[in-house]
């Protein structure tokens, strides 16, 4: 809903409560209060309206320009003054415009019974004015709480965007690193591995770009991603993928599960000892869990170039903006094998 239509809809509102006050005597009727004559209606409306000169000075004027200022002194005065200008304009107008029925002549009252008189119509008064404080105060406060809303969902998307555009060269630089190596080992099969990075960078760049994707479509990206790093593993390396068909119609956030898989091949497979990349991904009712096992070969720090570390910074990042409360991510290292568990609710 834009500014417009919130200040369309607010008019509107307004409108219908000082129709219905305007309005009310004419419908409400008891056996001791009969209908209202002219004269006896004419002089409700004149009170209704000195109501709405009240409310809407405080409203549109005084409120802004003196309370919100913190000149609180002065808005209790200027409230005091144009109390007390309306009231004796009122007095005025019923006193001699207005002419009282002759036939009904008002009780003559003692002093005391004027001041009190007046007393309870200036109370009248204050509470209107009381009222149109509360009123924009209220709206002052939902439209800040707005303001500071839109800000926080504006600044969380430009971060969520930056993590998206860290992870395309991320992932591009992980990619390369292996087909680097694939070059030296086939170039033959190098060659076919560059057309197969090409389709997935594809879909790194529109489909990672999206809020959410089919769930099948990830699994299709990691079965492709896994065919390609097998192109340069040795026969000897255990790599074992359980990714099931997702349920039709299950959306996820988009390259979620990457970073767990990449680094699964990255520091799960060595020249040396039993090499193993075990990945899975189990979907039951709305949940979506991943798990990666691989054996422990860490890159020495002065050899890693691909930023380790990034990747998993992102991703927990990702998760707590997409998927706050509602995701666990542990990992870490058991033994001799490196662990990864996500679990995700889309419900």
């Amino acid at each position: 809903m834009n500014q417009r239509q919130t200040r369309y809809i607010g008019l509107l509102i307004h409108t219908l409560v000082w129709a219905v006050v305007m309005f009310m005597p004419l419908f409400v009727t008891s056996p001791d209060r009969p209908l209202m004559n002219g004269r006896e209606y004419l002089r409700f409306i004149t009170v209704t309206l000195s109501f709405m000169v009240v409310f809407y000075t405080n409203y549109l004027w005084l409120i802004s320009s003196l309370l919100s200022r913190r000149k609180v002194g002065l808005f209790i005065a200027a409230n005091a003054v144009l109390i007390m200008v309306v009231m004796l304009a009122v007095h005025l107008f019923m006193r001699y415009i207005l002419e009282p029925d002759f036939h009904r002549p008002p009780p003559p009252r003692v002093m005391m019974d004027h001041l009190m008189f007046q007393l309870r119509n200036g109370l009248q008064y204050v509470l209107v004015a009381g009222a149109s404080v509360a009123l924009k105060m209220t709206a002052q406060w939902y439209a800040a709480e707005a303001a500071r809303k839109d800000l926080e969902h504006r600044r969380s998307e430009a971060e969520l965007q930056n993590l998206r555009s860290q992870l395309n060269p991320h992932f591009l630089f992980n990619t390369l690193n292996n087909i680097y190596s694939l070059i030296q080992l086939d170039p033959v099969r190098a060659q076919s591995a560059v057309h197969d990075l090409s389709h997935l960078l594809r879909y790194v760049l529109y489909g990672g770009s999206r809020e959410s994707v089919p769930l099948q479509d990830e699994v299709d990206f990691i079965n492709e991603y896994v065919a390609l790093m097998r192109m340069r593993l040795p026969q000897s390396v255990d790599v074992r993928v359980e990714l099931p068909s997702a349920a039709p119609g299950m959306m996820i956030a988009p390259l979620l599960f990457i970073s767990l898989v990449e680094n699964a091949f990255k520091h799960g497979t060595g020249h040396g000892g039993h090499s193993f990349v075990h990945i899975s991904l189990a979907v039951e009712e709305s949940r979506v869990t991943c798990v990666c096992v691989n054996s422990c070969f860490p890159a020495p720090a002065e050899k890693d170039r691909s930023g380790s570390g990034i990747g998993l910074t992102n991703l927990r990042r990702r998760l707590e903006m997409i998927y706050p409360g509602r995701h666990e991510l542990n990992c870490g290292r058991v033994g001799d094998e490196y662990r990864a568990r996500l679990v995700i609710d889309l419900g």
